[in-house]
Parts: structure tokens; sequence; C-alpha cells
């Protein structure tokens, strides 16, 4: 009803442009408002309270199949087309979980190095820069999809020395921000690396690059 979307925007626009924009009258509106809300209105007050309590209970992941399904369960039968109106109503979304990118694949063929890290990540602050270095890759997700992002940390200085995006995780990533962190910094002989057992990183061309 034109007259109950004014009342829920008239905190966001001037009732005056709301009417104008809607064609109703400014004067109807506010009568409308005086006005005793109808049995339906009152039922659906009441049961948007119910869905309400429902939809926040399930941390805004419950959409209107799922909230009539509780309500069902609870013994009150609802419409699944009401329940949705009257979320589409209050804007009650069930909120989507985002979806997870692997970006480690460790089932491979290639070598394994050993672990001489063993998860010593706390390098003293005495400790020489590019001694230890490691690697990871993450994604950032964007509209056009996940952005992968490689890195390459001295662990002395925490630093990020090399780096290297793409848009997919081909094993050219890892390789370019090594490469990027060698050019900077042009380590010495017995500099230690470490990284986790995915393909890229296991691949023969980042091997060769490293020794």
């Amino acid at each position: 009803m034109k007259f109950a979307f004014v009342q829920r925007h008239a905190t966001e626009h001037a009732v005056n442009t709301l009417c104008r924009v809607l064609q109703v009258s400014k004067a109807g509106y506010y009568a409308w408002t005086q006005r005793a809300p109808s049995a339906r209105a009152a039922a659906d007050a009441v049961l948007s309270e119910r869905i309400h309590v429902i939809h926040t209970a399930s941390r805004r992941t419950y959409g209107s199949p799922r909230v009539h399904a509780e309500l069902a369960a609870q013994g009150q039968a609802h419409g699944v087309n009401r329940i949705a109106r009257l979320m589409r109503r209050h804007d009650w979304r069930a909120k989507t979980r985002r979806r997870r990118c692997v970006t480690t694949d460790s089932r491979h063929a290639q070598p394994i190095a050993p672990n001489v890290v063993d998860r010593q990540f706390a390098i003293a602050p005495t400790t020489a820069v590019d001694t230890t270095w490691v690697g990871d890759i993450t994604y950032l997700p964007t509209r056009e999809g996940f952005l992968y992002l490689a890195i390459v940390l001295d662990l002395a200085s925490r630093h990020v020395i090399g780096w290297a995006m793409r848009h997919t995780l081909e094993g050219a990533i890892t390789y370019d921000a090594l490469m990027m962190a060698i050019a900077r910094r042009r380590p010495g002989a017995g500099l230690v690396h470490h990284s986790d057992r995915g393909s890229q990183y296991a691949a023969h061309a980042y091997r060769a690059l490293l020794a």
C-alpha cells in the first residue's frame, strides 16, 4: 500500500516528496495514520515479530522457506508467500555464506623439502634480515571473482618483500613473488625459505629458482 510505503520511509525522506512521487494526497496519508490498524495489519504485526525473532536467532541466515518451516514446527501455520512478503517489507534477508576458496593443493607428485622452520615463526629481534623467508597465497573476493595474492615475507623484519597478483592460481604467481623478493633483497647463501606443500611451491621452476 502506498501509504504504508510512505510511513516506512518517512524517516529517510520528506513526506511531501514521498507523497508527490507516489501521487497520493498528503492529507490522505495523515488521515490514514490516524486510523486504527485493520485486523489483517494487526496480525501481520504479530507475525512480523515472530519472524524477526527466528531470523535474528538464525544469525540472519534464514530466508522465508526456513522461517516458514520453523514456524510450522512451532505449530503456527502461515503461508510461505506471506512470510516472504513481510520479510521483504522489513528488508530481512538471508545472509549468504561467503564461498571459500582453496589455495593449497598438496596432492601432487613433486618432491617435498624438509620442514626446517617447524612452526618456529617467532624470530628474535636480533636475527639478521634475509635469513628466513616465508611464502603464502591468499585471495581477495571482488565483484569480478577472486583475486589471488602471493607474498614473500621476511620473518626478521616482518616486511613483505615480494608479491604478485593474478586472477588464476597458476604456478607463476608464486614464482613472480619470489623473483621480486630476490631482485629487491639479493640474499646470500644459506637463506631458509618456508612455505606450505602446495603445488605452486613444489613446482620444478620454483625449486630451480630457489636453488
